[in-house]
């Protein structure tokens, strides 16, 4: 099926808000998930968290393929306004990076809420 969303971004928010946050979100759940399985001894939580593990990486692969090409198609805008923020300028999004924009915020959302260690 087929997204029908079309939206905006700025090349800031993409630089200084959607990257570092969806870094740290892989982030952390590598770090979590990793200590989970490196200290259970218990087999159903193991199995919990690696199949948890797969679905977190599915889910942060498709967000990277299709931020991928967004920063491909912006990438010249995207080089000009790391040098110099007073460039900003509003990116179109196709469907599909609009739908990975909204995915890896919710992500964030998401890791937010899991209980801390």
């Amino acid at each position: 099926m087929k997204p029908t969303t079309t939206t905006t971004i700025s090349a800031l928010e993409v630089v200084n808000d959607l990257i570092p946050k969806l870094n740290a979100v892989e982030h952390h759940i590598e770090q979590m998930i990793n200590a989970v399985l490196e200290t259970s001894s218990v087999p159903n939580q193991i199995e919990r968290y690696t199949k948890l593990q797969v679905e977190f990486q599915l889910e942060l692969t498709m967000i990277r393929m299709n931020l991928s090409h967004l920063l491909k198609r912006y990438r010249h805008e995207l080089e000009t306004v790391m040098n110099d923020s007073r460039q900003d300028v509003l990116f179109t999004l196709d469907a599909y990076e609009a739908m990975a924009v909204e995915n890896a915020k919710q992500l964030y959302d998401r890791v937010q809420r899991l209980p801390q260690g």
